[in-house]
């Protein structure tokens, strides 16, 4: 028998400048979504709740909240890039690049730029990244550069579990 643990982010030495992580998998915003997200954050702006005004904008339609884009592709990368991280340091820019609509289908790509280790604490570095989403048309929907601190492996928390000890498949 074999137990697979899924990767759940990366240490340091995971990480080479150059390599391209294809996040999975997409989203499709919804109109619930979107609203959610408005109320939730208390921006009430009315091109992203209100059909009859949005329909009056330069856009035509309503417009998804750019905050909640970016937070989709932002989680979408978690996985693969901060998941095992000990913070996120800085966010550097964050564009947003093209309208995003309710019904349309966000994927997102992230690009290694830097991998530093720390000058003071050696069980541990800090790697720049640079993340994209994309719509279902290809179009580029938001931009965003940002510095997380990542362990190196040998020094990262061992992940557990409550139950770890226990044959939960014991008959």
């Amino acid at each position: 028998m074999t137990t697979h643990e899924r990767p759940f982010g990366k240490y340091l030495e995971d990480f080479t400048p150059g390599d391209i992580l294809k996040h999975w998998p997409g989203k499709t915003i919804t109109e619930y979504d979107d609203h959610l997200f408005c109320m939730i954050t208390m921006n009430h702006h009315p091109l992203h709740t209100n059909d009859w005004f949005a329909a009056e904008s330069v856009q035509g339609r309503n417009v998804v909240v750019g905050n909640l884009v970016y937070s989709l592709v932002l989680g979408m990368s978690v996985p693969d890039v901060s998941g095992a991280a000990i913070a996120n340091l800085e966010v550097e820019t964050l564009q947003h690049k093209f309208p995003t609509f309710h019904g349309d289908t966000i994927h997102a790509e992230t690009r290694v730029l830097e991998v530093k280790e720390s000058k003071s604490k050696p069980d541990r570095g800090i790697v720049t990244v640079e993340t994209k989403g994309f719509n279902q048309d290809g179009k580029e929907v938001g931009y965003f550069k940002r510095k997380v601190l990542i362990w190196k492996r040998d020094a990262a928390p061992e992940r557990k579990r409550p139950y770890d000890g226990v044959d939960v498949w014991a008959d």
